[in-house]
Order: C-alpha cells, then sequence, then structure tokens
C-alpha cells in the first residue's frame, strides 16, 4: 500500500515537472520568436536609414535653401539609430516618418527635383522599403500577441512569473496620419 502511494506521488511529481518544462520551453520558443521578428524590423530599418542620407543628399542639389528641413530628416534619422527598445524604437521612427513627409513636400515645390531619376528610383527604393518594415512590424506584433498571450494565461503565467519572461511591447504608430506608409508618388 505504502508503495502504490509513493509510486502514484512520484508520478504526479514527474508529470508535473514534465508540465513544467514544457511549458518553459514553449514560452521559451515564443520569446524567441519575437526576437526574431524583432531583427526582421530591425533589418528593414537599417535598409531605411542607408537609404535615407542619399535621399537627402539628392534633394540638397535642388533645395539646398531647404537646409532646416533637411536637417530634421539626418537629426530624426540619428535618433531612430539610436533608440534602444521596442517602445523608444517606435517613437523615434514616428518622428521620422513625419520628418520624411516634409521632404517629400519639399519634392512638390521643385519641378526638376521631381523629375530627376535618381531622387525618383529612391523613393521607389524608400516606398518599398516602407512595405516590408509594415509588413515586419505585423509579424512582429503578431509574435509578441502569442507570446503575451502565452505568458499571460493560466498555468504559463505561474511560470512566466517565476522564470522572468517579461512582457513584449508591441511597435505601434501613435498617430492616425502615420499608420500609412509615406505617399511617394508624383
Amino acid at each position: 500500500m505504502l508503495t502504490t502511494i509513493l509510486i502514484i506521488v512520484l508520478v504526479v511529481v514527474v508529470l508535473a515537472i514534465l508540465a513544467i518544462i514544457g511549458i518553459y520551453n514553449g514560452l521559451v520558443q515564443k520569446r524567441i520568436r519575437c526576437q526574431e521578428a524583432w531583427s526582421q524590423i530591425d533589418v528593414q530599418l537599417k535598409r531605411r536609414y542607408d537609404l535615407i542620407p542619399n535621399l537627402v543628399e539628392t534633394v540638397k542639389g535642388y533645395a539646398a535653401h531647404e537646409k532646416e528641413t533637411l536637417d530634421r530628416v539626418i537629426h530624426a534619422r540619428q535618433q531612430a539609430i539610436a533608440a534602444q527598445g521596442v517602445r523608444q524604437q517606435a517613437e523615434a521612427e514616428n518622428m521620422l516618418t513625419g520628418e520624411l513627409r516634409q521632404l517629400f513636400a519639399l519634392s512638390e515645390a521643385y519641378p526638376n527635383l521631381k523629375a530627376n531619376e535618381n531622387f525618383l528610383a529612391l523613393q521607389e527604393e524608400l516606398s518599398s522599403t516602407e512595405n516590408r518594415i509594415s509588413f515586419s512590424r505585423q509579424h512582429y506584433n503578431d509574435s509578441a500577441a502569442v507570446y503575451n498571450t502565452a505568458a499571460q494565461t493560466f498555468p504559463n503565467s505561474v511560470i512566466a512569473g517565476t522564470f522572468g519572461f517579461a512582457r513584449q511591447d508591441y511597435f505601434e504608430l501613435e498617430d492616425a496620419a502615420m499608420r500609412e506608409a509615406p505617399k511617394v508618388k508624383f
């Protein structure tokens, strides 16, 4: 009788340990998916950052007296590059997107700039990159939602709290006008 109770207790303990291991590993996998999704955003943002100086230089040749706008774009780019974490990155990207809108608005005042092949190619490349960023952001937010849901539901929430699985922030745009990719068609 004592042996049977000991075996039952041992089986329950082993099952509990296996359940904890399974939940822990599932949370780790979901956290890694979030990190991978964030790295895809990071790749696209770096691509965007690399395009901006070329775009600014092209505009500078036609609109040199618009120095303030060009300086704000470069400053916003530098802040976005220096941003750490999802929330700070989202804020910096919001600011950069707004400044890029101003830069593209300048082109309306300069017909020669609108016709410049270099400018048009950079515009197209930036538009394509904005679409990639949007897709990557959606993928990241989906991954974060799956992870956050898993980490906040019982019994996973007990394991997540015990082992320090922190909530993942979403990469969100604050301004409704910024929820669209910059309009770059002329």
